[in-house]
């Protein structure tokens, strides 16, 4: 392989995992005040299998290679670079795409220092979830010390990252997850309590275990299949945030009564669309306030929750494995040296 192209995972038309393989394309360059990372390793995300279906284009601008978070090593600085960072600093960084190649280029303002103690493959784990629960949490949930959440998808990345936000920010989090296993995990992570979607009324525990008051905060990446019990379990001046809708996008029912009964607040996000300025904000603030806690020598030391690490090579083996939803925590996958 010539010294202008990387390897890249490639699919060539949507389907499932089998159309996608390692493709030879250019090497990409850094234009002004971006670098250039050499990736060590990236983790796959929903929208990474989305996209992969042909539903889920990349935003404009963006790179239509798969993978919205890396880790690796800086390898050139582009013009006008302003920041701390030099050649062969190790960072972390979030992607509207193009995680999933030996080589991307990332705007200087989204890089992240990597915490004393973590593996390559532990911090590509950390961008895309641990931003996301931060900003549902903290920037449009609000939540306060004292706060019940209640997290679908507990054992997911998202998942098993908010527990832990919500845990240090003095909140109580309650989960949903399909397995007693995932759920025990999620407890082991500071959930207070967890319920099996495919066994119980999530809707009917969590106002047992709230003494009929019901949570402050649902982070929801289900959406239609959801929205009745969420409402039934939602506080009087409770706040809704969807973020996905992997339940379905159709309401059928009296949604917006149910909701103005409560006084209630529903909230919608996505992070892959949001533009740079916003990107480098939720960055900084995450820099600052929760990346210390990763280190080894915090006292309320986070986690990056990893499931399995593949090789890029076993590129269909991963997303057969996500699709699943066996996985608790996060897929990474390392990328050739």
């Amino acid at each position: 392989m010539s010294s202008e192209n990387m390897l890249a995972v490639h699919f060539d038309k949507p389907g499932g995992p089998e159309n996608l393989y390692l493709k030879e394309v250019a090497k990409p360059s850094p234009v002004e005040s971006e670098v250039l990372l050499k990736v060590a390793a990236s983790a796959l995300n929903r929208a990474d299998l989305l996209q992969r279906q042909g539903q889920y284009p990349p935003p404009p601008g963006a790179s239509s290679i798969l993978g919205l978070e890396a880790s690796g090593h800086i390898a050139a600085l582009g013009p006008t670079c302003q920041g701390h960072w030099k050649i062969g600093d190790p960072v972390m960084v979030l992607l509207p795409g193009g995680g999933q190649a030996q080589y991307v280029t990332v705007p200087e303002g989204l890089l992240m220092p990597i915490p004393a103690g973590l593996t390559l493959s532990q911090a590509a784990a950390i961008p895309e979830a641990w931003l996301t629960a931060f900003q549902l949490l903290h920037l449009l949930g609000h939540v306060q010390a004292g706060d019940s959440v209640l997290i679908h998808a507990g054992s997911s990345g998202v998942g098993t990252a908010a527990i832990q936000l919500a845990r240090m920010a003095g909140a109580i989090p309650l989960v949903t997850a399909g397995s007693q296993h995932k759920l025990q995990m999620a407890e082991k992570l500071g959930a207070a309590a967890g319920f099996n979607y495919k066994e119980e009324d999530f809707s009917e525990a969590t106002l047992k275990f709230t003494k009929g008051a019901g949570v402050n905060l649902i982070l929801d990446c289900i959406g239609g299949s959801y929205w009745e019990k969420n409402v039934n379990c939602l506080a009087l001046d409770g706040r809704w945030v969807l973020y996905g809708l992997m339940g379905g996008n159709d309401i059928n029912g009296p949604l917006l009564s149910k909701l103005l009964f409560k006084r209630g607040s529903l909230i919608t996000t996505l992070l892959r669309s949001r533009d740079e300025k916003y990107k480098q904000m939720l960055v900084e603030a995450f820099t600052k306030q929760i990346l210390p806690h990763f280190s080894t020598e915090s006292p309320q030391r986070l986690v990056p929750v990893l499931d399995r690490v593949y090789p890029v090579t076993a590129i269909q083996e991963a997303h057969a494995y996500m699709e699943s939803n066996k996985n608790v925590g996060k897929i990474v996958l390392e990328l050739p040296q």
